[in-house]
């Protein structure tokens, strides 16, 4: 079995920064891509950035220039740092794994930001 836990999330206010992690364990041995998205309420899951197995980067217009994602392979982890964060960044965020060996697509529970004074 995969799993992935996600930490990091947390109360801000409006200009703060925050680092989110997601590490996978399990039976998971090669991973392609990684990537976070995010859930606000009322609203559809939406991607934030994503990371490729050469590490080019990419991201939603909403959070170039704040956000950066990042990995580690050796702990096979998965990184958001969120600068300058705004209260439209208020959302559930997920990281997600694309893996080769065990193939498919895994999911993290969710961890809560809130940006609010």
């Amino acid at each position: 079995q995969v799993q992935l836990v996600e930490s990091g999330g947390g109360l801000v206010q409006p200009g703060g920064s925050l680092r989110l992690s997601c590490a996978a364990s399990g039976s998971i041995f090669s991973i392609d891509a990684m990537a976070w998205y995010r859930q606000a309420p009322g609203k559809q899951r939406e991607s934030v950035a994503v990371i490729t197995g050469d590490s080019s980067t990419s991201y939603a217009d909403s959070v170039k220039g704040r956000f950066t994602i990042s990995r580690d392979n050796a702990k096979n982890t998965v990184y958001l740092q969120m600068n300058n964060l705004k209260p439209d960044d208020t959302a559930v965020y997920y990281c997600k794994v694309v893996a080769r060996v065990p193939g498919g697509v895994y999911w993290g529970q969710g961890t809560q930001v809130t940006v609010s004074s």
